[in-house]
Order: C-alpha cells, then structure tokens, then sequence
C-alpha cells in the first residue's frame, strides 16, 4: 500500500493512492480549507472501515438495511502537541426491515475485533459505539 502526496498551494495538497484515486487534504485554521484535515481523513477512516465490516458481516446474513449511516465523533487534547484523539464515538444508523440485534452484533464485530483503523486508534483513543435502527436506540 502506497500513497503520493502532491503540495498545492499554502497547506492544500492532493493525495493519491495506487489506484490513481484522489482526496485533497489542507487545514482546518485556512480561511477557505480545499480539502478534509488529516485528522478528520482518521475519523472518515473509522466511518469507511467499520461500514465495509458491518455490511459484509450483514451481507453474509442475507440482511440489507435500506440505509446505514455512520456519524464519528473525535475529542483530541486542546492544546497539546501533538493533539491525539483522546475518544471516538461512532453512532451506527440504520433503517429498513432489520433485526437491531444483529445490527448491534456486526457493529461490536467491527470495532472490537476487525475494523483496522479503529484497532490502530485504540492505543491513544477510547473507542465507542452506539446503534440506533428506525430511530430508536439500541440498548444491550
């Protein structure tokens, strides 16, 4: 796995993997950001690789929610350097004809046992989950 980071212009640069894909990174404190910060691509990280596990483990359940929503929450130490994340919170949303429980179990699957990003975090960041389906919590 590689990627290539390409500088712009002031802190805007474009990162691109193998695969030619693309994702523009700058800062939060610019006054017009051209892309996420690196810190927000970590927080996108725990969103993608955590929906890639639960739809698999869901897939091989023959369970297809109508959507699924992944909102990720960071608190990092102000005023430090660096700023590690210090918590992360996923809310796992989704909707459809489907069995909280087992929405609730491929979630726990993903970010206590297959889920990389989040397994990588969690040295520095308290990672948790919650799971709402037809908006209504889950409760364990």
């Amino acid at each position: 796995m590689n990627v290539e980071l390409n500088h712009q212009e002031g802190f805007h640069s474009v990162i691109t993997n193998d695969r030619g894909h693309r994702i523009s990174i700058d800062t939060t404190s610019s006054d017009d950001p051209k892309g996420a910060s690196p810190m927000e691509l970590l927080l996108m990280g725990v969103a993608g690789c955590s929906s890639i596990d639960i739809v698999s483990i869901l897939n091989k359940q023959k369970i297809t929610p109508n959507s699924l929503h992944i909102k990720v929450k960071g608190d990092r130490v102000k005023g430090q350097v660096p700023s590690l994340f210090t918590a992360i919170h996923a809310t796992v949303i989704a909707t459809g004809d489907v069995p909280a429980d087992r929405i609730y179990r491929a979630s726990k699957l993903s970010f206590e046992k297959y889920c990389s990003v989040s397994k990588t975090l969690e040295h520095t960041a308290k990672i948790s989950f919650s799971v709402i389906v037809n908006q209504v919590p889950y409760v364990t």
